[in-house]
């Protein structure tokens, strides 16, 4: 017999649950410094990623995309912590754009009441309740195809309150104008969340009311404003795996990677188009171990964001979240609702952290990118 086997904790008098705490290895919590050893899909951050190599990562052995995922993630962000995060709907409902699978299109017939923006008190009063949770970014979302003029008041006083309670802070009200852009840099707003929702090939098939370039036009209005940059998209759209290839290629060879990369699983909600084609055809619906492979990818292509599992956690059993902190993803939403539709409560949140040994990541100061 090895020393090494000599030297194993002795089993003598233990029931099942023998291994102490104290007895497991430490992993490193800290944020640990790249390493440019870990190759080309390693730590050295590209935008020249073509499809036909982001094709191959998906195509990897399963256990092979795992492995290669989480040395990347280790490379580049502390193992074993997730960042909490709180979403809530300012405005909610009535939006013109014609998005398949939204629920707050006006377009849809799901009966959602529309309402107006939220006063600036009662976002503050929700922002601090957040916080005493535990969340350290609070994300404001309005069903707008873009803000008035008229509104932007209330949303810097949004931003500049949320900010001093010493949250990160994050919005998503559609498309902007350079001067919006502006007014929430100066407002000091850390991310501005703004999807691509799909591929370019796709996006047609799933909005009409806004192009693709659209949305590229604002996520440069943001950057170009100084703010960090949040996109991201939706799989299980009844999408192939060429069109996520394509999603993902889309992310990965903009000019600078988003700070932060939201995947989302549709949440099919009966009255928008999305959600009564799936409903008629589940079939289309994509499995947990493609959703795990997707986020993977992301974590692979896009090294330093922050992948942030985002909508369609209420359906997903714990051991499928499991593969996707896993594969790379380190931020959650919390809470039971996530603008119109539901999410796994607090608890149910807390209680899967201790089974897994994860920890919520401690609040920090958000980088600020250059305006450009």
């Amino acid at each position: 017999m090895s020393d090494a086997v000599n030297d194993l904790p002795s089993l003598e008098g233990r029931g099942r649950g023998w291994v102490r705490p104290e007895e497991i290895p430490a992993f490193p919590r800290e944020k640990p410094t790249p390493s440019p050893s870990l190759g080309r899909e390693g730590s050295e951050i590209r935008q020249d990623w073509t499809r036909v190599e982001i094709a191959a990562l998906f195509d990897l052995p399963f256990d092979e995309l795992m492995f290669r995922a989480q040395t990347v993630h280790r490379s580049h962000h502390a193992a074993g912590e997730v960042q909490l995060c709180t979403l809530l709907s300012i405005k909610t409902g009535g939006c013109p754009e014609d998005c398949g699978y939204c629920s707050q299109s006006a377009h849809a017939d799901t009966g959602l009441k529309a309402t107006k923006l939220m006063d600036s008190r009662a976002v503050l009063q929700m922002a601090a309740q957040a916080k005493d949770a535990g969340s350290q970014r609070f994300c404001m979302g309005a069903a707008w195809r873009n803000p008035k003029d008229r509104d932007m008041p209330a949303i810097v006083e949004m931003v500049k309150g949320v900010r001093q309670m010493g949250m990160e802070t994050c919005m998503t009200l559609g498309m902007l104008t350079p001067r919006q852009a502006e007014m929430l840099a100066d407002a000091g707003l850390d991310y501005y969340n703004h999807n691509i929702d799909t591929s370019p090939e796709r996006y047609g098939e799933v909005i009409t009311t806004r192009s693709f370039e659209d949305r590229l036009d604002t996520l440069e209005h943001v950057r170009s404003a100084g703010i960090n940059v949040c996109c991201g998209g939706i799989v299980g759209m009844g999408e192939t795996r060429e069109d996520r290839v394509g999603f993902i290629h889309a992310l990965a060879t903009l000019p600078r990677h988003p700070e932060s990369v939201p995947v989302n699983a549709l949440v099919p909600v009966r009255g928008t188009v999305l959600g009564d084609m799936l409903a008629d055809t589940p079939l289309a619906k994509i499995d947990d171990i493609e959703f795990v492979r997707t986020v993977a990818v992301a974590r692979i292509t896009m090294p330093m964001s922050m992948v942030r599992l985002s909508a369609g956690r209420e359906s997903m059993s714990e051991a499928t979240q499991a593969l996707c902190f896993m594969a790379g993803a380190n931020s959650i939403f919390t809470g039971d609702k996530l603008l119109t539709t539901g999410n796994r409560g607090d608890s149910a949140d807390a209680a899967l952290f201790a089974k897994l040994g994860v920890r919520p990541m401690e609040a920090e100061e958000p980088m600020r990118v250059a305006a450009e």
